[in-house]
């Protein structure tokens, strides 16, 4: 009698193919980690150096190689910075502004967002799609007929003149539909059916919904209105005005006698509020994209 054996495969090759799976995973794995911090050093390596630099002395700021760690730090080119420009009195003044703004632009943004995503009423792809058009103007094509009006207004040369104009924006107001329509409408319909109303199912009900939208637009805002350069530098004139950039600005005559230790100084404490910013609100800006990314 013939017996007929079953091939299940031989345990060497078996063996052989998981160490291979298993090799193959953690060569991807260095790779992708090689990658990564390749990526951070690039990122990280001009702002290690600015802070280092910042604490030398002028004819140590470009030795070669240059030296990342400062053993004795110079800390009057801090001092020369308030010396130079108010620095406390734009600091404040760029914390006016940019916080303005960011509430300003939630607020417009999320009621914008809203409407184009849930509401019905005559026209409203027409106005959207006008509204997303505007994104494809440069902002130089338009600063000067602002400043006209701001002008007109009695507007040029105030805080003022820097937060209303930019309280609308195209940029929010698609982000926050984007997320309004990834909310299931079965949300609103139950809200309703309890007798609430448009505004109060916009505030109780989505608005809480889309938290993570909102803080990763506040953390964009934060970031676009407080390095703002362009349109200060129109607006205003007056050195008690001026938002950091500009007041960073007024440093560069500081470049011409070879002490940029003086500037990178003045960049140092300026990026500290955007930092922090970051710092907090880092996990907030991942549940965001994760909340974008997935729908349903």
């Amino acid at each position: 009698m013939q017996s007929t054996a079953t091939n299940f495969g031989s345990p060497r090759r078996t063996a052989g193919a998981a160490v291979g799976d298993f090799l193959r995973y953690r060569l991807g794995r260095w790779i992708v980690l090689l990658v990564t911090a390749v990526f951070a050093v690039i990122v990280v390596a001009p702002f290690a150096w600015t802070v280092s630099t910042s604490m030398r002395l002028p004819m140590e700021s470009f030795s070669v190689p240059p030296q990342w760690i400062v053993l004795n730090p110079d800390w009057s080119n801090y001092a020369r910075v308030f010396e130079r420009i108010p620095f406390f009195q734009q600091i404040l003044n760029s914390f006016i502004v940019t916080i303005a703004v960011v509430i300003g632009q939630l607020f417009t943004a999320s009621l914008a967002g809203y409407a184009f995503a849930r509401l019905e009423f005559p026209g409203r792809n027409l106005l959207f799609w006008l509204i997303m058009a505007t994104m494809m103007i440069p902002l130089q094509a338009t600063i000067i007929p602002v400043f006209v009006i701001i002008s007109r207004m009695g507007l040029a040369n105030t805080l003022w003149g820097l937060i209303i104009p930019a309280l609308p924006t195209a940029f929010g107001t698609f982000l926050m539909r984007q997320y309004f329509l990834g909310v299931p409408k079965d949300f609103e319909e139950a809200a309703i059916i309890d007798g609430a109303n448009q505004l109060q199912v916009f505030g109780r009900v989505y608005l809480p919904l889309v938290t993570p939208a909102l803080a990763v637009l506040a953390m964009l805002v934060f970031n676009g209105t407080w390095n703002d350069f362009f349109r200060p530098l129109i607006f205003i004139n007056d050195p008690y005005l001026f938002t950091i950039p500009l007041g960073l600005n007024d440093l560069k005559g500081y470049m011409a006698t070879g002490s940029i230790s003086v500037v990178l100084a003045g960049v140092t404490m300026s990026l500290i509020p955007v930092v922090i910013v970051y710092i907090f609100g880092q996990r907030y800006l991942i549940e965001g994209i994760m909340m974008g990314g997935v729908k349903g």
